[in-house]
């Protein structure tokens, strides 16, 4: 236990609406474990005993079942962020933390949807222990414009304003602003953040207004990191942290899986108990197959996760994507694709023979997808479909690459979708049949 340690506050009360139609960040499964169950483990690795999560009234119950398994090496409280009003607000609900505290309580703040290599922690917790009264930030260095906060600092990495998306070309510094901060004194951050509140002021960005406030009079400083950084906030990034993910696992069978005959198995490939393999499955690493799952006859699986009790049905592909828990397939193809987790026990989304996600452009450029009504470049060349909790396909249904498909839809056999289906859509296409007696 590191008794000097600062306590440790977690952000994962926002509202994730850009994950549509996924649903909460810190609950998203990665080998069939929740982000926020993997972040956890980091933290507890790195010495952290004192652990706060901020939640939303959706989430707060999942996430204490979360920190309950860690109970027996953690203090952990949450506290609830009613409406996803930004950082700030998600910081005032630690308020009755420091009702009986007297002294400064020092505080490190991270989102949970933000992932990192260890190194960054390490290294901040590091400049805490040798400077407990300098505000820390982290920083990526970056060499394109990333539409973020960017911070002017002097030679020795101090740092004197954060910048909120500056136009392009006219950036203070290289250095982006990544929400790992660790503040000495909590209370003294949360009046500053009170009072920006009290600002007639449109933006949310209460928090990063507070800290520039709080420059002038006490001293803050940068330390850049340009190690792994992804964040999981649009859904193609579930795709990214999954490659991540997949790349931690060493070859791994089981005990107890079922493998039929002339299974194909190559690469690294994590398989938990109580799969099955039928004849002439193939699975090439790295691929993790989550508790009884079912691999069917001749039915291809490479570079992907496919999580808990789902089904790749007969003559399946699945290259390159994410099968969330529970999903039916019968002779489909899904390339670079996301299938949500089941949302209940009959809400598996299930995919009818023939069907495809398309996942490349004609004219070989990155693929966009519309994230609340704008048009997002995802930066990939590849990538198919995200398909919501509960939701069928019907056979031959063609999907377009970035296209998303809302929870508890129905897409007609034969459908080609160019656009995202709202939740709880039918969608099909109405042809017109010719019958004519043919002339001898």
């Amino acid at each position: 236990m590191v008794s000097s340690y600062p306590t440790l506050v977690i952000l994962a009360g926002g509202s994730s609406s850009r994950l549509w139609p996924l649903r909460e960040k810190s609950l998203v499964k990665f080998l069939d474990k929740p982000l926020l169950e993997h972040q956890l483990e980091t933290y507890v690795e790195l010495g952290f005993r004192n652990i706060v999560v901020v939640c939303n009234p959706d989430n707060q119950n999942p996430i204490r079942d979360i920190l309950v398994k860690f109970d027996h090496k953690i203090e952990f409280q949450t506290f609830v962020q009613t409406q996803p009003k930004g950082m700030g607000d998600a910081l005032l609900t630690l308020e009755p933390m420091l009702a009986s505290v007297a002294d400064p309580m020092p505080v490190y703040i991270c989102q949970v949807h933000d992932i990192f290599d260890q190194s960054l922690h390490r290294t901040m917790l590091r400049a805490y222990l040798d400077n407990s009264q300098i505000t820390w930030l982290a920083s990526y260095r970056v060499e394109d414009y990333f539409p973020g906060g960017y911070l002017v600092v002097d030679d020795e990495l101090k740092i004197t304003n954060i910048i909120e998306k500056p136009p392009q070309g006219e950036e203070p510094s290289d250095l982006v602003n990544i929400v790992a901060h660790i503040h000495p004194d909590l209370r003294r951050l949360l009046n500053q953040v009170r009072l920006e509140y009290a600002h007639d002021n449109p933006h949310d960005d209460h928090y990063e207004r507070a800290m520039a406030e709080l420059m002038d009079v006490t001293p803050f400083k940068a330390i850049p990191y340009q190690g792994p950084w992804q964040p999981v906030k649009y859904p193609w990034h579930v795709l990214e942290a999954m490659n991540d993910y997949l790349g931690t696992i060493e070859h791994h069978i089981a005990d107890g899986v079922d493998m039929e005959d002339s299974v194909h198995i190559s690469g690294p490939v994590y398989i938990e108990k109580g799969v099955r393999l039928l004849h002439g499955a193939d699975i090439r690493g790295p691929a993790y197959i989550g508790a009884n799952s079912l691999i069917g006859q001749y039915s291809h699986v490479r570079d992907s996760m496919i999580s808990r009790n789902s089904i790749i049905g007969i003559g399946s592909e699945v290259n390159r994507s994410y099968i969330g828990q529970g999903a039916r397939l019968h002779a489909a193809k899904v390339l670079d694709a996301i299938l949500a987790d089941n949302a209940g026990l009959d809400e598996h989304v299930n995919l009818s023979a023939g069907m495809i996600t398309a996942n490349f452009r004609a004219d070989a450029g990155h693929v966009k997808s519309t994230v609340k009504g704008q048009r997002v470049d995802t930066g990939r060349t590849k990538f198919g479909a995200v398909i919501g909790a509960g939701s069928f396909v019907g056979i031959g249904a063609m999907l377009m690459p970035g296209v998303k498909i809302g929870e508890g839809c129905v897409i007609g056999p034969l459908t080609l979708v160019l656009e995202d289906i709202p939740d709880n859509t039918l969608y099909y296409s109405e042809q017109e049949y010719v019958k004519k007696q043919i002339s001898k």
